[in-house]
């Protein structure tokens, strides 16, 4: 199982467009490239039926929730608080996302699809917000993953859309070697 855990760092009481926005964005993505979709910390006081509702509600992006709601139809998409001690073992193994990876807990994008096609099951954390993921999760995380390599920056968003198809990209042309 791979899911795409985004971690809200903007405002923890109002909902911005931002909030949607980004999970408009992400839902698509999730969906084309066999992601579950995780929302930690988001301030929505509506349970996932309503959320869905909401979102699509208010934007045409991912063709005006379509993809959202079939995340949701499927099971794909999980809503929770920030866990203080560790995220739900389910998703398996936690990945950051930095451009700062800590060298002892670094994976490249291409060790990282290996691990997919072993069938292993990650959570992969993205921040949303201007400080990127809080620095106490990188604790909590068995792998840091620089999707660039290179160590450079990507605006969340960005960030959403390069990872799953990226890693799957490196997935599928590997399969298609073999």
């Amino acid at each position: 199982m791979l899911t795409l855990g985004i971690v809200n760092t903007y405002d923890k009481i109002k909902v911005l467009d931002a909030h949607y926005r980004a999970i408009a964005r992400a839902a698509p993505i999730c969906y084309a490239y066999g992601f579950s979709l995780a929302l930690y910390d988001f301030p929505f006081k509506m349970d996932a039926d309503e959320l869905v509702e909401f979102v699509a509600d208010k934007t045409t992006i991912g063709e005006s929730g379509k993809y959202l709601k079939l995340l949701h139809e499927k099971k794909h998409l999980f809503v929770f608080d920030l866990p203080k001690k560790g995220f739900q073992p389910q998703f398996g193994s936690v990945v950051v996302t930095t451009s700062k990876p800590e060298d002892k807990f670094a994976i490249t994008p291409e060790t990282f699809a290996d691990e997919v096609m072993n069938n292993k099951s990650f959570l992969v954390l993205v921040g949303l917000g201007r400080k990127g993921l809080p620095k106490d999760l990188f604790s909590l995380a068995r792998y840091h993953l620089d999707i660039t390599s290179q160590g450079v920056s990507l605006e969340t968003c960005t960030a959403i859309g390069c990872i799953p198809s990226y890693v799957m990209g490196i997935v599928r042309t590997k399969l298609s070697v073999k």
